[in-house]
C-alpha cells in the first residue's frame, strides 16, 4: 500500500514538472528560438506558448528592441600622420533572430570589432582638419559600411555616432595658435580695408571740394570779367559821347575830362596811408562847377 502511494506521488510530481516545462511565456520585445534535440525548429514570439517537454528546449533569447552598443576608445592615425583618440556609439536592432543566433558567435563582440575596424579605415583616409569638421560625413560612411557588413547577421544598424575625436594636447595648442593667427590676420585685413576705404572717402571729399572751389572761382572770374566788360563798354560809350560833344563845340565836354581826372587825383590823395590831413585846393569850386557842367551835358544829350 505504501509503495502504491509513493508511485502515485512520483507520477503526480512528474506530471506537474512536465506541464511546467511545456508552458513557456515569451516577454514583449523578445523572440526565442526553439531547438529539438539541439536543432532549430521554430521561433516563439511574445506571449504564452506550449512546447514538448524534454524534447524541445529554448535555444537563444534575442532582444528585438533597438539596442545601444558603446564602442571602446581607440587611437587612429589620420592621412596627415596626426594621432587622435576616438570613440563611438552604435544603435542597432535585430530583425531576424534566427540569423542573429546561428550566423555569428557573440554578436556584440563581433559588432564592436567590425565598427572599430571601419572607424580606423574611414578616419585614416582623412586629414585632421577634414576629420574634425565633417562629423556627419564620417557617421554616414560608417553607417553604410557596417550596415552592409552586418546584413547577413539579421540585424539593422540604424545609427553610428562618433562621440569624440581628441587630438594630442600639443596638437591642440598648435591648432589654437593657428586659429589665433588666422583671426589676427583677418582682423588686420579688415582694419586695412577700413583705412583704405576711409582714405578713399576723404580723397573723394577733397576732390569734390576742390572741384566746387574751382567752379566757384571760375564763376566769380566770369562775373568779374563781365562786370569789367560792362564798365569798359560804359566808359567807351561815355568817351564817345563826350568826344562827339567836343567835336560839336560844346565846352562842357572838356570840363568832363578835367573833372574826372581831378576826382581820381583827389581819391588817390585821400586813400594814402601817410595822409592824415587833406588840403583842398582853391580850384575845388571849379571842379564842382565842372560836375554841374557834366550834368548839363547829360541833360542836353538826353533831350537830343
Amino acid at each position: 500500500m505504501f509503495g502504491i502511494e509513493m508511485t502515485v506521488l512520483v507520477i503526480a510530481v512528474l506530471a506537474i514538472v512536465t506541464i511546467a516545462k511545456g508552458i513557456t511565456m515569451v516577454p514583449q520585445g523578445y523572440m526565442w528560438t526553439i531547438e529539438r534535440f539541439g536543432k532549430y525548429t521554430h521561433t516563439l514570439e511574445p506571449g504564452l506558448h506550449l512546447i514538448i517537454p524534454f524534447v524541445d528546449s529554448i535555444g537563444f533569447q534575442q532582444n528585438v528592441m533597438e539596442q545601444v552598443l558603446d564602442i571602446d576608445p581607440q587611437e587612429v592615425i589620420s592621412a596627415d600622420n596626426a594621432m587622435v583618440t576616438t570613440d563611438a556609439v552604435c544603435f542597432y536592432q535585430i530583425l531576424d533572430p534566427v540569423k542573429a543566433s546561428y550566423e555569428v558567435n557573440d554578436l556584440p563582440r563581433a559588432m564592436q570589432n567590425l565598427i572599430m575596424t571601419n572607424i580606423r579605415a574611414v578616419l585614416g583616409s582623412m586629414e585632421l582638419d577634414t576629420m574634425l569638421s565633417n562629423r556627419d560625413a564620417i557617421n554616414a560612411a560608417l553607417l553604410g559600411k557596417v550596415d552592409e557588413a552586418t546584413d547577413p547577421w539579421g540585424l539593422k544598424v540604424t545609427r553610428i555616432e562618433i562621440k569624440d575625436i581628441s587630438p594630442p594636447h600639443d596638437l591642440v595648442e598648435s591648432m589654437a595658435n593657428q586659429m589665433k593667427a588666422e583671426r589676427d590676420k583677418r582682423a588686420s585685413i579688415l582694419t586695412a580695408e577700413g583705412e583704405k576705404q576711409s582714405a578713399i572717402e576723404v580723397a573723394m571729399g577733397e576732390k569734390q571740394a576742390a572741384i566746387l572751389k574751382a567752379e566757384g572761382a571760375r564763376e566769380a572770374a566770369f562775373k568779374e570779367a563781365e562786370a569789367r566788360e560792362r564798365l569798359a563798354e560804359a566808359e567807351a560809350k561815355a568817351t564817345a559821347m563826350v568826344s562827339k560833344a567836343i567835336s560839336e563845340g560844346n565846352p562842357q565836354a572838356i570840363n568832363y575830362f578835367v573833372a574826372q581826372k581831378y576826382i581820381e587825383a583827389l581819391s588817390t590823395i585821400g586813400s594814402a596811408e601817410n595822409s592824415k590831413v587833406v588840403m583842398m585846393p582853391l580850384e575845388a569850386s571849379g571842379v564842382i562847377g565842372s560836375v554841374a557842367g557834366i550834368n548839363d551835358l547829360l541833360k542836353e544829350m538826353k533831350n537830343s
